[in-house]
């Protein structure tokens, strides 16, 4: 049966890139991104690999630890990862789990067979503190992820984890929210004071700090 949101993430112990890790402990306290990639030593993977590695920071400070998955072996991950720095300007720095045997790309369901029957597409699930799946997304293999929309939506999620309202189409950082349809108007007062209201049911608000 496939993953869905709220569900445990399903915990595993893998060889990787870093050396043998379970997920819960390699979370920690910390929110999480597990992706798959097709496979090594292919033009869109090693666009996508460079670009996380390049932008770690953006996902260190949202407290976002990423690891990220294949069916290659060690071998194939540690052979790619040179041409990964020297095309994309900046060196692997989180770990790549090797999958071989499929058994958490199964556990994950993120072979696809009427895609490939050999291979991963691109998912992503995002992994609350709590272990939870909080996102859910599933790429072609022909297309290549963006970043910033991932860590728009990791904003999205922590904001709305922590304060009862939603985010807007196109929302980004910083905009205005909406206040959560389970708040009623009177608990609305006491949380937020004032909104704008172009129907009774959007009530927009600055975004909490």
């Amino acid at each position: 049966m496939s993953l869905r949101l709220g569900d445990d993430a399903p915990n595993f112990t893998a060889e990787t890139t870093q050396g043998t890790i379970t997920l819960y402990d390699y979370l920690g306290d910390s929110w999480g991104m597990l992706f798959s990639h097709p496979k090594d030593f292919t033009p869109v993977c090693t666009t996508e690999l460079g670009a996380f590695a390049k932008r770690k920071k953006d996902f260190d400070a949202r407290n976002v630890k990423l690891i990220g998955l294949s069916v290659d072996s060690i071998e194939s991950h540690k052979g790619w990862a040179p041409d990964i720095e020297e095309t994309q300007g900046a060196a692997l720095n989180y770990p790549l789990i090797a999958d071989e045997n499929r058994r958490v790309a199964e556990l994950y369901d993120m072979i696809h067979p009427n895609v490939s029957e050999t291979v991963t597409v691109r998912s992503v699930f995002i992994i609350g503190p709590d272990k939870k799946i909080k996102l859910l997304l599933t790429y072609p293999q022909s297309t290549g992820r963006n970043v910033d929309e991932l860590l728009r939506v990791i904003d999205s999620l922590q904001l709305t984890a922590n304060h009862k309202v939603a985010t807007p189409v196109n929302w980004k950082q910083g905009d205005d929210v909406i206040i959560a349809g389970s708040v009623n108007n009177d608990d609305a007062k006491e949380i937020f004071g004032e909104w704008k209201e172009p129907k009774p049911y959007i009530r927009i608000v600055p975004q909490p700090q």
